[in-house]
């Protein structure tokens, strides 16, 4: 695994990240933070509700795009 796509770890819990080189930014997975935030069972279904919840409070702080592509947790 490459700087571009490293896992990190975060009080035990896996958090996938991106690097971009053009922007030199980190890109991290908001499903895995908000797993590692919530403790939730199901992190991506917490993050779709919250996500439903935002917009309906009419923050576009959460943008109409689909999901980069990361690695999982099984290597896939």
């Amino acid at each position: 695994m490459t700087k571009k796509q490293e896992i990190k770890l975060f009080e035990d819990k896996k958090v996938r990240t991106a690097w971009d080189d053009e922007k030199e930014k980190w890109y991290f997975s908001i499903v895995d933070v908000c797993e590692v935030l919530t403790d939730s069972k199901d992190p991506q279904a917490y993050w779709r509700k919250l996500k439903q919840r935002l917009k309906d409070e009419g923050n576009e702080t959460v943008t109409n795009c689909h999901a980069l592509k990361m690695k999982a947790a099984d290597g896939r």
